[in-house]
């Protein structure tokens, strides 16, 4: 096949690699922490993907917040993209201490996290985020949907071990030393091994000389009576 002919084959395929639209990362929903360290940074996490993700959308966040002590949630933060101040600090308990930490550049917002600096042992409590959406089909037709997810969080003077870190240090521990006995074993088990085959083909070796020895005695002595 000449050249010409292969470039001939190869262009649909360029043509069709140009023509496919960029890949978009995929959403993934993870869970946010939930123990903060005290005079720490903390990123409280909220995101709710979309099903359909080829549908444009319109989403807006907002947070609220319940401390330990509390019975009801006061508004805390709010995120629009669309707003010339995108994030509004509600809860002037939290004032120049948060910060948007969710989906940048596009209103179809999918990350909803906010950062906390400098964390006091006050924040611990309930926060709940709830995304607006609007997705935006054909003919001008709109769904609007709510999600709502509530975060509980702890706050500690220091950070903490969890049991599972723990156990599985306890457990490599464990691992490590079983196999070094393990490797133990089986070297003087090899050692005694040895040492017996040793000793076995040393009794053959000895018992194979003395028959030659004696055989040769024999012969000897036969040479002797026959002169």
């Amino acid at each position: 096949m000449s050249a010409a002919q292969e470039l001939l084959l190869l262009l649909p395929l360029v043509l069709l690699a140009l023509q496919a639209p960029l890949c978009r990362g995929a959403c993934v929903d993870v869970e946010s922490d939930t123990e903060a360290v005290a005079n720490s940074g903390f990123k409280l996490g909220c995101i709710s993907c979309k099903m359909r993700a080829e549908v444009p959308a319109e989403t807006t966040v907002d947070w609220f917040f319940r401390a330990t002590n509390e019975a009801e949630f006061s508004q805390l933060y709010s995120y629009n993209y669309d707003d010339q101040v995108k994030g509004v600090v509600n809860d002037p308990r939290f004032e120049d201490r948060l910060r948007w930490n969710g989906s940048n550049n596009t209103n179809d917002l999918q990350d909803g996290s906010i950062y906390i600096l400098n964390v006091t042992l006050s924040d611990a409590g309930t926060y709940r985020c709830i995304f607006n959406r609007v997705l935006k089909y054909s003919n001008d037709y709109e769904f609007h949907t709510n999600i709502t997810k509530n975060v509980t969080i702890i706050v500690v003077p220091q950070l903490t071990r969890g049991l599972a870190s723990i156990l599985s240090e306890v457990m490599m521990y464990v691992s490590i030393i079983g196999l070094q006995l393990w490797l133990v074993v089986e070297m003087i088990y090899c050692y005694r091994k040895i040492a017996a085959a040793g000793e076995e083909a040393l009794r053959e070796s000895a018992a194979e000389y003395l028959a030659i020895a004696s055989e040769s005695k024999d012969n000897c002595a036969g040479e002797q009576e026959a002169e």
